[in-house]
């Protein structure tokens, strides 16, 4: 069925609604980052910003060494700010490493329950299915005493199984559809032709599923890099702090650094924003293949 060139005109107007509305903070951001903080909070209702400056991204990038004019005379500037290379390495670890365990763990799972086709594993994923809708904050008490006991606590490794655990579900959701619309006969194929499970499973499945993977992959890393809650209850020393952290460190009582977060925001965005325009290709095909059977 065509569209009329009213329902184009209006499908138009949405897009650039939506696109909008995701893009317009991002602006905001970019141009607060650029600026001193008497001129962020001087002149709020100007949209064009007048003198700009890279001295906030100089104090981030020298971790409070070099100040510059804009905080020259500041009396106070956050000592996080001191451990943002810190704070850029955990969040880089953590992130690579509930990427790759979430990957590994969710692809064996899920190719499990393809093959198995089992009633009780499908039963069990419906109920996985509610039990994420379950909010995140109510976990949080008994994992900090588990992790407690565990010793796991102010470690890097307590956030990725964690995060890992929280994320897994999700992978076993998307892969197992993706898996189950690959054509049973290559596998069987490979197993003729002398592979074992494993081994076809290796040889077949995966590269198959390169996209699925890629997408999946990519929304774990985002979720993982800017994940708060669980490094800010689980952590409290300064050394294992993650990004995501750090910004909300920059919220005091009685002070907020505006132009400072809006400056290391913008650097926590970059990593995602250039993982999503490398894989956009991965990513769309893999969010919507296997999403229909037949």
């Amino acid at each position: 069925m065509r569209k009329t060139p009213l329902q184009k005109l209006l499908l138009h107007f949405a897009n650039i609604v939506v696109i909008g509305f995701i893009l317009l903070p991002m602006a905001a951001v970019v141009i607060g980052s650029l600026l001193a903080e008497k001129n962020l909070a001087g002149d709020t209702r100007s949209i064009i910003p007048g003198e700009m400056t890279l001295d906030n991204f100089r104090v981030i990038v020298t971790q409070g060494a070099q100040r510059g004019q804009v905080f020259e005379q500041a009396t106070y500037l956050p000592d996080n700010v001191k451990k943002i290379y810190h704070a850029l390495w955990n969040s880089t670890v953590i992130s690579i490493s509930v990427t790759l365990l979430t990957l590994i763990f969710a692809s064996l799972s899920a190719y499990t329950i393809v093959k198995l086709n089992l009633r009780w594993v499908a039963w069990l994923l419906t109920v996985n299915v509610f039990a994420r809708f379950v909010p995140i904050i109510v976990l949080m008490i008994p994992l900090y005493v588990v992790f407690r006991k565990l010793g796991l606590l102010n470690s890097m490794w307590g956030v990725v199984i964690a995060l890992t655990g929280f994320l897994l579900p999700y992978g076993i959701l998307i892969l197992v559809p993706y898996f189950a619309s690959i054509p049973k006969e290559l596998d069987e194929s490979a197993r003729i032709d002398g592979c074992t499970r494993f081994s076809a499973f290796l040889r077949i499945t995966l590269p198959l599923s390169t996209p699925a993977l890629a997408s999946y992959g990519a929304i774990v890393f985002i979720i993982a890099w800017n994940d708060l809650l669980i490094p800010l209850i689980l952590n409290n020393r300064a050394e294992f702090m993650t990004l995501p952290v750090v910004i909300a460190s920059l919220v005091g009582d009685v002070f907020v650094v505006f132009n400072l977060m809006m400056a290391i925001c913008l650097i926590a965005l970059t990593p995602s924003v250039v993982l999503v325009l490398l894989l956009r290709k991965f990513v769309v095909e893999g969010l919507t293949a296997g999403g229909v059977k037949g």
